[in-house]
């Protein structure tokens, strides 16, 4: 574990209030209810966290609901949208922030996979590389999701995922193989 991520996950005050802003990376998703409101309302807390300032949303792109097994068509679609997030907040503390936001609006956790009215993921965290099972960084699946590539390369054309490569790249081979 390299001394940055050490200090970020293990240290809730890690970075300090007066350290640079990181740029993390936030996936968005819902399947059930008012979709569209719930993703602009989740945005609208994630800019009212502490440390926290701006917060770049992209517009939302509605896909099919994947399952351990696959894409299933029979299910709620989802709408999804990416967030990038200048914060201050540690990444263990941020990720507690986003547990919040999705059980303000009825996350239940029941089964893997399973339909959600929000689901936030932290997909990057600046330049942090962790396989700690509390909070694997980058996100382990975000280089095989088109449903978090695409919106996030709308809003970052140089969007790139530590140890994955350039988000523009990663999406171009998922959609070349489908």
């Amino acid at each position: 574990m390299s001394r940055r991520l050490a200090q970020g996950l293990g240290d809730p005050a890690a970075p300090a209030a007066s350290s640079p802003p990181v740029r993390a990376v936030v996936a968005l998703g819902a399947n059930l209810g008012d979709r569209a409101a719930t993703l602009a309302e989740a945005v609208e807390e994630l800019r009212r966290l502490p440390l926290t300032g701006e917060v770049v949303a992209s517009p939302p792109v509605e896909t099919v609901a994947e399952k351990p097994e696959g894409r299933d068509a029979a299910a709620p679609a989802y709408l999804n949208a990416v967030a990038i997030v200048a914060t201050r907040l540690a990444p263990s503390v941020l990720l507690g922030y986003l547990h919040a936001i999705e059980a303000r609006h009825g996350r239940e956790r029941r089964e893997r996979w399973g339909d959600r009215t929000l689901d936030l993921d932290l997909i990057t965290y600046g330049d942090v590389m962790s396989d700690d099972p509390l909070l694997a960084l980058p996100h382990p699946r975000a280089a095989t999701r088109e449903f978090v590539l695409l919106p996030w390369l709308a809003i970052d054309a140089d969007a790139e995922i530590p140890g994955a490569g350039r988000v523009e790249d990663l999406l171009a081979r998922i959609q070349d193989a489908s």
